[in-house]
């Protein structure tokens, strides 16, 4: 890891400690040169991934496609990013288990979404399922808003 402060690449790590329920690590850092302190943030990359879409085409895995279509449901609702950083890290991690033989299809990653999203909040489970099952009419609404 390369100094921030006067850019030499050797840094030894004083502290490891893990982070969002264990999914991410933050390290502290000394630069061995001019003994400045920082420190690093790392988090699970999922690699190499297919997604099977509906209409058969596929596409690779995009972490910032998977957060935007978290974050819009949440648009307005009392979360924070840390939250979100969460749910995005969780869902990643189910994503990665599910995933056979390096592909998943966009339902199975529509379904992870839906159920770790009813844990944290009802409203935007809703609208996530509103977009996601592409409800046909009003009736079909009704019932999913029963259920829950």
């Amino acid at each position: 890891m390369r100094c921030p402060n006067c850019q030499n690449e050797d840094t030894k790590v004083l502290d490891s400690r893990p982070v969002d329920d264990a999914t991410a690590i933050r390290r502290r850092r000394e630069c061995e040169k001019c003994d400045f302190r920082f420190s690093t943030y790392e988090e699970i990359e999922i690699l190499d991934l297919t997604v099977i879409k509906k209409d058969g085409r596929r596409e690779m895995f995009s972490k910032e496609k998977l957060e935007r279509a978290i974050r819009l449901p949440f648009d307005k609702r009392p979360h924070n990013d840390e939250t979100l950083r969460k749910l995005l890290s969780t869902i990643e991690i189910e994503i990665q288990k599910k995933a056979k033989d390096g592909e998943i299809s966009s339902l199975d990653i529509g379904d992870i979404v839906m159920k770790k999203i009813k844990k944290v909040d009802k409203v935007a489970y809703i609208r996530f399922a509103a977009v996601y099952r592409q409800f046909a009419d009003v009736e079909e609404f009704k019932e999913a808003l029963e259920k829950l």
